[in-house]
């Protein structure tokens, strides 16, 4: 039911015009040439629970605050990493590791708003997350895209006083179409395939112009060619609401979502990414970024380590963070997309240095590691770091909001461009500043 709930909120309305079966993908592949050259993108990889960055990204080998896994080499000169990453470890060469974040919350949902938004959780303002950002400075070039423009495998963060424009449109399963954009198998059974999608875009015209009216009594009576001119003149939700349901009516009147969907091209791919649910939701990752989606986001579960640590790494967690995200990284680049495409590994805050009675970790947000790169970011290097038992910062400290100015200015995007919230008041997309060296 959540799933159709959520399908619904994107699906109540009308499409300004059908796009019936195949013409659905011709437009796509028509689109992505222009759209790979001309958008940007971001790829938000999303470690719920809080992973161990001491023990990925900044070992302090040797030491009372370490384990006994010695780090490997990477490709990035004097930057050393977890020996159960050699992936990563030879894509690092296009990536930085960020060693000296610093954040101010150590609980999971507290910590989630604020990695998503890079703003402390407020009842007053609900904050847009990275994605939805993303996607609304980047609307203009993809207006035309007709998929929506922020897609999240699994959960993805809010759009928050943005609205529902800019609300990840939520795929469960990589690989597999949304299947409330199937039709039922009853439904228009023995009837054309093109009278079915006409059909149903006269009952969005009807809800939509419903809609209007509502806002808008004295629309009540017009002729079809006024009801198109006082559409553009109705308010900005009204707009929305078109914009919104455009999409989802694309997707539902298309070629039933094989968009979505893996074929017998992406088998090798697949073996290289790993098929487990990471892997093919960063294979989907790239497919989407491709096709000219703004933003994706995709998720790796189980980070919240109090105990065992060392041995759920070794055997779980890493083998399959390593293949997803190793794979991601050379196929971004290797097909040219990675100048284009930023990309963020992060959780909502890191694990204590000092290892508790049970082998584990606990919260942590005094200092400790993302990964960025992509866009116009400096790959192949570490930026900050931490001294030498992880305990405290030493050089560089930075915040989330640091973070997101560098990934903004990686996308092309001045992040002291404002927007108004909720509230009528004028807001820095990020308030942090760029980090040095990395951008």
């Amino acid at each position: 039911m959540q799933n159709r709930r959520h399908f619904l909120k994107h699906m109540a309305g009308l499409s300004a015009m059908a796009i019936p079966g195949m013409q659905f993908i011709q437009n796509i592949r028509a689109a992505a040439p222009k759209l790979q050259k001309d958008n940007k993108s971001v790829i938000i990889m999303w470690m719920g629970g809080g992973p161990p960055t001491i023990d990925l990204w900044d070992l302090k080998y040797g030491e009372a605050t370490a384990f006994d896994d010695e780090p490997i080499e990477t490709s990035a000169d004097g930057v050393r990493i977890s020996p159960y990453m050699p992936k990563i470890a030879e894509q690092f060469k296009h990536l930085v590791a960020v060693r000296s974040l610093s954040t101010s919350e150590g609980d999971h949902a507290r910590g989630t708003t604020l990695m998503h938004t890079s703003r402390t959780p407020n009842p007053v303002v609900t904050y847009p997350s990275l994605g939805s950002m993303t996607a609304y400075q980047m609307r203009d070039k993809t207006k035309d895209l007709p998929l929506p423009s922020y897609i999240a495998v699994g959960n993805g963060g809010g759009p928050g006083f943005l609205g529902m424009n800019y609300a990840p449109f939520n795929c469960q399963n990589a690989g597999t179409a949304p299947p409330n954009i199937k039709p039922p198998q009853s439904l228009g059974a023995g009837m054309d395939e093109k009278e079915r999608v006409r059909r149903r875009q006269r009952l969005f015209y009807t809800v939509e112009d419903s809609f209007s009216r509502s806002l808008v009594p004295g629309l009540s009576g017009a002729t079809e060619k006024e009801m198109d001119l006082n559409r553009k003149k109705v308010a900005d939700a009204t707009v929305a609401h078109s914009e919104v349901y455009n999409k989802a009516f694309q997707l539902v009147a298309g070629n039933q979502g094989k968009v979505f969907e893996f074929d017998a091209k992406d088998q090798k791919s697949l073996d290289e990414y790993g098929k487990d649910g990471f892997g093919r939701s960063c294979l989907m990752a790239r497919k989407l970024v491709e096709t000219g989606v703004s933003a994706v986001e995709v998720n790796l579960g189980g980070w919240d380590l109090h105990a065992n640590t060392q041995a759920t790494l070794k055997n779980q967690r890493l083998p399959v963070l390593d293949n997803g995200m190793g794979s991601l990284v050379k196929d971004l680049v290797d097909r040219g997309l990675w100048q284009n495409t930023a990309v963020i590994w992060m959780g909502e805050f890191g694990r204590t240095p000092r290892i508790n009675q049970n082998a584990g970790r606990d919260h942590w947000a005094r200092c400790w590691s993302i990964v960025i790169g992509g866009g116009l970011m400096k790959g192949g290097q570490a930026y900050g770091a931490t001294t030498k038992d992880g305990m405290d910062v030493k050089d560089n400290k930075c915040g989330i909001s640091d973070v997101f100015a560098t990934i903004y200015k990686a996308l092309g995007i001045n992040p002291a461009d404002q927007i108004r919230d909720n509230l009528g008041r004028p807001m820095a997309l990020a308030e942090g500043k760029p980090l040095n060296g990395v951008v």
